[in-house]
């Protein structure tokens, strides 16, 4: 028993030197290539063998003979690992290689992970890039069509705003001059414009804090009947100017969580882009009602002749005004972006689909808890 301790006592003592100053090494290597590290791991083990061999086999004498057979095949285990970990060194940093240049294209969104067999880490390294790049690339897609919209926005808001400044300016003049063949009409004339720059410049206003996300909302229980009712009556002295009928039948009176004020103000737009868009003689409805998951939906139909399908995901972009609505009294398409802005601020979503002979816009609204 003695004498088995004594071995294992010299084995553990040539051993550990051995791996001391194994640490010492890959601590001053811990930069270099990863072959090199694994060289030198698999040095230590085959090292801290012989040195364990040697220092058992001094200790208890060994015969020159015995120790030269030892030390033998000590040195050819030690040749093999070397080898093997030399191998396993280089194809384990060539794949880190083909990853490094793959990555290259990660900025691009177009990482693609390098074919072949890898470890698990570097498996897992190659899926993580892959997923990255891709939610990247949605991004810079996201910021491009945000950017997009906003140049559009400018271009036509600077638009708009220079038509009615030249009606002020021009009638003003004729009012100074003395050459207005009726000065109650121009002042008529100015105020309207007065009144729609003054409208295009809340609904700037209003989209600037829904995307800044400080859009106060003071939510009360209201009746979807009493809400549909006050938008109605709201959307009706335009529904008779453009000869456009307005049709609320179906409106069942449940209750909802928001905010009123707010709310009117998405029915609101919803019904003056309808009335705009629908031809005379045609008809606006207006429908409201429990969905089976408890949700409450509010949906405006209108008969525009429906939306491009090419179009339809950019329906309520900001600056978004369709392709014949490039002029006034279309407004600087600001309107759709203030209904979803707003709908959203609610946990709701608003949506819209082409039906025979017009278009349908839908808000969900979640149900009360």
């Amino acid at each position: 028993m003695r004498d088995t301790l004594l071995i294992a006592l010299y084995a553990f003592a040539g051993a550990a030197v051995t791996g001391l100053a194994g640490a010492v090494v890959l601590r001053l290597i811990r930069r270099r290539s990863l072959s090199v590290s694994l060289a030198v791991v698999a040095a230590v083990g085959v090292l801290a063998m012989l040195t364990g061999t040697l220092a058992v086999a001094w200790a208890m004498f060994l015969s020159p003979h015995d120790l030269t057979v030892v030390t033998t095949v000590v040195a050819m285990a030690a040749v093999v690992s070397l080898a093997t970990a030399l191998l396993l060194g280089r194809w384990v940093v060539a794949r880190s290689r083909e990853l490094a240049v793959a990555a290259r294209s990660f900025g691009d969104g177009q990482f693609t992970a390098p074919d072949g067999p890898a470890t698990a880490e570097l498996e897992a390294v190659s899926r993580e890039l892959a997923a990255t790049s891709a939610r990247l690339a949605e991004s810079r897609e996201r910021e491009a069509a945000l950017e997009t919209s906003r140049r559009e926005l400018v271009a036509w808001i600077s638009h708009d705003l220079r038509t009615p400044l030249a009606g002020l300016r021009a009638m003003s003049e004729a009012l100074e001059d003395g050459v207005a063949t009726d000065p109650d009409r121009y002042l008529r004339q100015i105020r309207t414009e007065v009144e729609r720059l003054n409208g295009m410049v809340g609904d700037l206003f209003e989209l600037s804090r829904i995307h800044a996300g400080t859009l106060p909302l003071a939510p009360s229980r209201i009746s979807l009947y009493d809400l549909v009712g006050d938008a109605l009556a709201g959307a009706d002295p335009l529904a008779r100017e453009h000869g456009v009928k307005l049709v609320g039948g179906r409106v069942e009176p449940v209750p909802v969580e928001v905010d009123g004020k707010e709310m009117n103000r998405v029915l609101g737009n919803l019904l003056i882009n309808a009335i705009r868009r629908t031809p005379a003689d045609g008809t606006v409805a207006v429908a409201a009602e429990r969905a089976a998951d408890g949700a409450v939906m509010l949906s405006v139909t209108d008969g525009c002749g429906g939306i491009p399908e090419e179009e339809l995901p950019r329906v309520f972009d900001t600056g978004w005004r369709g392709t014949d609505a490039r002029t006034p009294p279309a407004g600087a398409g600001l309107g759709l972006a203030i209904v979803r802005g707003i709908v959203e601020a609610h946990q709701g979503r608003a949506t819209v689909r082409n039906i025979p002979g017009g278009c349908r816009f839908e808000v969900t609204l979640p149900a009360m808890l």
